[in-house]
């Protein structure tokens, strides 16, 4: 029996997928369980409406992400860190701080968006967030002393 599969399913196939499986493994446990549904024109031409509304989706949010990715190179966040001896920073920069000096200037993302290590050091520095998929905006951030 050939099904689509509704869901993920680790080791048999992922969503979307047309697969031959036996009988009383697609009837007692894929379409039971939600994760299938046997292969019909129906079923078919549903899951082509759906491939088809998500590459929609998809060229959106690629071109909404490339705009964001432009608008945020013209931006520079500056923080201001004290320095100990020998010009050493206290502290460092997190990517909690940037997150909130984003929200200030409009940009709206997760912290786990920004891709970073702890700035520990003063001077410019580039950060990277991700915006969609293999789409990345890049921002610098200047650290200061007080």
């Amino acid at each position: 029996m050939q099904v689509i599969f509704l869901k993920d399913l680790r080791g048999q196939g992922k969503k979307g997928d047309i697969k031959e499986v036996s009988d009383g493994y697609a009837i007692n446990f894929l379409i039971k369980k939600g994760y299938a549904v046997k292969k019909t024109e129906v079923s078919l031409n549903k899951l082509n409406k759906e491939k088809e509304e998500n590459k929609k989706t998809d060229e959106k949010n690629t071109i909404e992400a490339k705009e964001i990715a432009k608008k945020l190179e013209k931006v520079t966040l500056i923080f201001e860190a004290k320095a100990g001896k020998e010009d050493k920073m206290f502290g460092s920069i997190s990517s909690k701080q940037i997150k909130e000096e984003l929200e200030k200037k409009g940009f709206i993302f997760d912290k786990k968006q920004i891709e970073m290590e702890p700035i520990n050091c003063f001077g410019f520095h580039n950060v990277q967030i991700n915006l969609y998929k293999d789409i990345k905006g890049t921002i610098r951030v200047e650290v200061k002393k007080r």
